[in-house]
């Protein structure tokens, strides 16, 4: 943290001094006097200022610069980083402006655009006692004293990055203007699938176009953001007097946005439009994809699912990112130990191979990311799903309609007239598709599926209730692997920690079999910009993995003993999906919360 600004200074960052721009030689010197760069550096600067464009902020020279820090960790001096010292030195309240945190409707109604604009201010934050704006003018206070009386609130100041301000005035006038233009004149949305639909005499709601201008500027908005902030899914859900948008992030749901139902309505028809789904079809759900690009180029996937509720459409869209088709079984999760065991399944030219854990865990990256790896030229790789959540040139991937009567077992019959030599089944739901995939893999292929059980070695006991007989289970399944995904700490931000007192035992217990592989040293979250200030960024899994082996096979009867296939599978190396997490945990890469939080507590997480 920088050190206290001189009273000269201080005293004019709060206005005892008349109002003016930062100076470049200004900020020069305060940088030199916190010992930010050397004087040859400055020197430089100074004389190349005039290269810049007139109206450039002081900060944003510097950053351009790409300079380090004359201080120790020596970092770049990277523009927020920057922001965040000058509001330091001059002791005023700091802000990263947070557009998903954000009421954009109410903080545009503060001033007007042009007023902001001219100042270069933003108001970013409205309560009942306070009005928050930000400015990236430290020395600039006449438009506070403006503002007070006609606000008739306190104004609270805080210092921003110069870029987002500029940016972010753009974005916020133009969103809610979008909104209002889509609301009109009328605040209640007309709530024809609303079950509490109240009927007003006389009321003349519009239902907007989808197509219209601002309509389309808002949809834009929300995905653009949703990838910007590395959501995995974008929830929109109606309310009974307005909808509510969520984005999923590392696992867990953020509320975003508040708008008005016509605007929900709006959204929604013009979203289930560009995927190719009924818009006058609300009484039953929907499923249906879109591809668009990023404004880096980059093609992204959305699968879309409607449901009707009490209030309208919910809508849901899962982000899928075409990179994980390329993702190393390293950046996944695996470790060594489990690439090898994983690999001797998958390198065998027949038998059924089974991915477990609920929904959200993975599984189908997993999967892919197999697929892609074996997919060669020699080979032909068929999969029947429900729906093809990715889709990948190098496989020949067919879509289950319930529709047309075409189930997984239909699919998997049909791919069998296809001279397969690989196949993968979104899921085993029942006998008849378990039947198939037995019958695929007795005949010389490679079957790889998922099962929806607690942990790997429930999968078999799983395929016996749905009826498989125990003689085909030994002689076809190669092995299960059950996974969760766990929450990875954030590089940037994550701090030395030692155990709580409560969590010694914990800790001990799972990791007693591997404590030489277990640095002395754990971490936790602390929450950083890198991370949106929730101290974990990015996701990975924590795996564990049954090979079928003659001892396991000999527990695999009629009246199989679970507790017994579990043992006999950890004496022969499976480590448990705790262990494999805490093992994790012990490199640093999360944290025991998250481990605990995912994976399923057994009475026998002790190795034998």
């Amino acid at each position: 943290m920088a050190k206290p600004a001189s009273t000269s200074t201080s005293a004019k960052a709060h206005g005892t001094e008349p109002d003016r721009r930062l100076t470049i030689k200004e900020l020069l010197r305060l940088m030199l006097e916190d010992k930010l760069i050397s004087h040859d550096e400055a020197e430089q600067i100074f004389a190349g200022r005039q290269m810049h464009k007139a109206g450039v902020h002081p900060l944003s020279i510097i950053s351009d610069q790409k300079l380090k820090s004359s201080q120790p960790p020596h970092k770049l001096l990277q523009l927020e980083s920057l922001t965040e010292w000058l509001a330091g030195k001059l002791c005023i309240e700091y802000m990263h402006i947070d557009p998903l945190k954000i009421h954009f409707s109410s903080v545009t109604e503060v001033m007007p655009a042009a007023y902001a604009a001219r100042l270069k201010v933003l108001p970013v934050q409205v309560t009942s006692s306070e009005v928050v704006i930000a400015t990236a003018e430290p020395f600039e206070r006449d438009w506070e004293r403006e503002l007070q009386p006609i606000l008739g609130k306190p104004i609270r100041r805080v210092l921003a990055n110069p870029i987002d301000i500029e940016r972010f005035q753009i974005e916020f006038y133009n969103l809610a203007r979008s909104v209002k233009n889509a609301t009109g004149d009328q605040q209640r949305g007309s709530a024809l699938t609303n079950f509490e639909q109240l009927v007003d005499l006389g009321d003349s709601t519009r239902q907007f176009d989808a197509n219209e201008q601002h309509i389309v500027r808002i949809v834009d908005w929300l995905w653009q953001y949703a990838f910007d902030q590395r959501a995995s899914d974008i929830h929109v859900e109606p309310r009974r007097d307005i909808g509510i948008v969520r984005f999923r992030i590392d696992g867990v749901l953020h509320q975003v946005y508040q708008l008005p139902m016509t605007v929900i309505n709006a959204m929604t028809s013009r979203i289930k439009i560009l995927g190719r789904m009924d818009v006058v079809e609300k009484r039953r759900p929907q499923d249906g994809r879109i591809k668009t690009r990023t404004p880096q180029g980059m093609e992204v996937e959305l699968r879309l699912s409607t449901l009707p509720t009490a209030f309208g459409e919910k809508l849901v869209m899962r982000i899928f990112d075409p990179e994980v088709l390329v993702r190393s079984f390293t950046e996944m999760g695996f470790t060594e130990e489990d690439q090898q065991r994983w690999d001797s399944m998958t390198k065998q030219p027949n038998g059924i191979i089974l991915v477990t854990g609920p929904t959200g865990s993975g599984k189908t990256t997993t999967l892919y990311s197999t697929l892609k790896q074996l997919a060669t030229s020699e080979v032909n790789v068929c999969t029947i799903e429900d729906p093809i959540e990715m889709v990948e040139d190098a496989f020949n991937q067919m879509q289950a309609q319930a529709s047309i009567d075409l189930g997984f077992a239909d699919g998997v019959r049909a791919l069998l007239r296809q001279d397969p030599d690989i196949i993968m089944i979104g899921e085993i739901r029942d006998l008849e598709t378990a039947d198939m995939a037995i019958q695929a893999a007795l005949t010389g292929h490679l079957v790889l599926s998922t099962l929806h059980t607690n942990d790997a070695p429930s999968a078999i006991t799983r395929l016996l209730d749905l009826g498989v007989p125990s003689y085909l289970i030994n002689s076809t399944l190669l092995g299960v692997m059950g996974q969760r995904l766990v929450r990875t700490l954030c590089s940037h931000c994550r701090k030395p920690s030692a155990l709580e007192g409560g969590d010694e035992a914990s800790w001990g217990h799972l990791v007693a079999p591997f404590k030489s592989a277990a640095p002395a040293q754990i971490y936790r979250p602390v929450g950083c910009l890198e991370c949106r200030n929730t101290g974990y960024r990015g996701r990975m899994g924590i795996y564990e993995t049954l090979l079928m082996s003659a001892g396991i096979r000999q527990h695999v009867t009629a009246g199989a003993d679970l507790a017994l296939i579990r043992q006999t599978a950890y004496r022969e190396g499976m480590k448990p999906l705790r262990i494999s997490g805490a093992m994790k945990v012990a490199k640093g890469l999360t944290t025991l919360e998250e481990v605990i939080k995912v994976a399923p507590p057994a009475s026998d997480d002790t190795v034998s």
